[in-house]
């Protein structure tokens, strides 16, 4: 008989990580220019809608099918499976015996032996895994925002969970490369490497690709409403805790660390970036204060399981001055014009917090035996793999994504672009033939 209590919890957490696109796209959507919001916006909705079909099909079978890359005595038995799953979940039909028999379900997480966490129906991690690609595609294209084809973005939506978020999520929990405690052995909880390192490093790099808006060093880029960007923040708010705590697997103790930690993670985020704000401006602003929130939450994604809540209020301190450094300083520094700072809170947010999983790992919370945290005295073995783990991850997304980047500029006949007209005049009336704000007539 399956656990009624965590099917509900794992179908709970599901669908409230599914809202988190919503979520995002109101979030972005504030940050936005005035004449590009349902642009925006789309772009988020529509990552969403093709990544849910995208996953059941292909991307479940690419990071989930197959067998690990090393057998039970840590031999290594197929170097294709370090990278990427087999076909044995293509179509998502494996799960439809589960539920007919009503056999009790057992999830592998990570580099984890086979543990039951929890009995119930497989088939609802297709959806909470599908979930976690939507948003994470989502994310990337706020680094894109105002300038780039509306076509270009859906085709990237269609290849990119299959190169590259897929075969991450293979690599981290699916027995390859990263997680396996054979090979480099990092441990990520719930998606700092996965979701955060891939997207904002992806985003990066396309829109390095793409080229820098219009203006772009020229002229102010603010948030056209500011109280969208605080609903967006919240709406993402709630749904990490379905993001991390749904993590766990199972409607347990680890669920409610996870959950904890997330929402003091969160809050002393938001208190960070508030205090470096007033220091380098003099003024905290709403703006600020939902971006450091949204630190936190990335921050906290890579140990939330892991880590004792004390320590969650620390990583939270930690994040906020080094993200708002990135996005204040780094970006005009080097020129690159990530729109809506995907990379500067999500890559350096995911970096961060998967560097600290090797610092504050508690000793009993560890997926490996003998590999926590080094305030605990556990050395430098964990810290080191979470190290090279985070390396692997820039390299395989930096060359995959430029490679992506090119095929799809190619397939729109070399350019990713909007026309400079259609930039100008906005991206919602021209290509979209609608508005956020019809009676709208002025400047931005």
């Amino acid at each position: 008989m399956f656990d009624t209590g965590s099917a509900a919890f794992m179908m709970i957490s599901a669908a409230i990580v599914i809202m988190m696109s919503p979520g995002l796209a109101l979030f972005y959507g504030g940050l936005s220019r005035r004449k590009n919001v349902v642009n925006t916006m789309l772009m988020s909705i529509m990552a969403m809608a093709i990544v849910g079909v995208v996953w059941v099909l292909v991307g479940d079978s690419i990071a989930y099918g197959g067998s690990d890359a090393f057998d039970e005595n840590g031999t290594l038995v197929s170097a294709f499976n370090l990278f990427f799953g087999g076909g044995t979940r293509m179509f998502s039909s494996w799960a439809t015996p589960d539920v007919v028999t009503g056999v009790a379900a057992t999830t592998e997480v990570g580099i984890m032996a086979t543990a039951e966490y929890g009995s119930y129906p497989a088939v609802i991690d297709i959806t909470f895994q599908a979930a976690f690609a939507m948003v994470t595609t989502a994310i990337v294209t706020g680094s894109l925002a105002g300038r780039i084809k509306f076509g270009a973005v859906c085709a990237i939506a269609v290849i990119w969970p299959l190169l590259i978020y897929a075969p991450l999520a293979h690599m981290v929990w699916g027995g390859g490369l990263i997680g396996n405690e054979n090979a480099i052995g990092a441990i990520d909880f719930a998606g700092g490497d996965v979701v955060h390192i891939t997207s904002g490093v992806s985003g990066l790099v396309l829109s390095l690709i793409l080229g820098r808006r219009r203006g772009f060093g020229l002229m102010s880029y603010r948030p056209h409403n500011v109280p969208f960007v605080m609903l967006g923040a919240g709406l993402l708010f709630m749904g990490w805790f379905g993001f991390n705590g749904g993590s766990a697997l199972a409607a347990d103790g680890i669920a409610g660390l996870a959950v904890v930690n997330t929402m003091a993670a969160a809050c002393a985020a938001a208190i960070s970036w508030a205090v470096v704000e007033r220091i380098k401006t003099g003024k905290v602003t709403l703006v600020g204060v939902c971006t450091g929130l949204v630190a936190g939450l990335v921050a906290i994604t890579p140990p939330a399981g892991f880590v004792e809540p004390w320590a969650a209020v620390v990583i939270g301190f930690i994040v906020s001055p080094i993200c708002y450094f990135g996005i204040a300083f780094l970006k005009g520094k080097i020129g690159y014009d990530d729109a809506l700072d995907a990379f500067g809170c999500h890559g350096i947010g995911g970096i961060v917090g998967g560097i600290l999983v090797g610092i504050f790992t508690h000793p009993d919370l560890t997926w490996i035996e003998g590999k926590y945290g080094l305030v605990y005295g556990g050395g430098f073995d964990l810290l080191g793999a979470q190290l090279l783990g985070i390396l692997v991850t820039l390299l395989y997304v930096g060359v995959v994504v430029t490679i992506i980047g090119f095929v799809v500029k190619a397939i729109f006949k070399g350019n990713l672009r909007v026309d400079e007209s259609v930039e100008n005049e906005g991206l919602d009336s021209t290509i979209h033939g609608e508005s956020a704000y019809p009676a709208f007539n002025g400047l931005d």
